[in-house]
């Protein structure tokens, strides 16, 4: 079993930041890359940014430059800074991990994701 512990979501005003945390726990074997994706009212889940293991970061266009993701591996925590928000990056953020975990008897691997955060850009 995979458990996620989201925090850092709130409201901030618009040219603000906000650092989100996620951390993953459970029996996990390995972490192949860590995450977040967001997801607005009315509209489709989209990526913010993903951080592979040993991989290239990659960003959505819409917050290069102003948001920034980390992890920290040896707690099995991924972060993402958020500077100079706008009001369109209001939204619920979502955790995920590609990982593989031992569940059943036998180590699978599979997408996770957290329960979400939320994140309000407003004066």
């Amino acid at each position: 079993q995979v458990q996620f512990v989201e925090s850092g979501g709130g409201l901030v005003q618009p040219g603000g930041s906000l650092r989100l945390s996620c951390a993953a726990s459970g029996s996990i074997l390995s972490i192949y890359a860590m995450g977040w994706y967001r997801q607005a009212p009315g509209k489709q889940r989209e990526l913010v940014a993903t951080m592979p293991s040993g991989g290239i970061t990659n960003y959505a266009d819409s917050v290069k430059g102003r948001f920034t993701i980390s992890r920290d591996n040896a707690k099995n925590t991924v972060y993402l800074q958020m500077n100079s928000v706008k009001p369109e990056d209001t939204a619920v953020y979502y955790c995920n991990a590609d990982l593989r975990s031992y569940s059943g008897g036998s180590y699978n691997r599979r997408q996770y994701w957290g329960r979400g955060t939320q994140v309000t850009v407003s004066s």
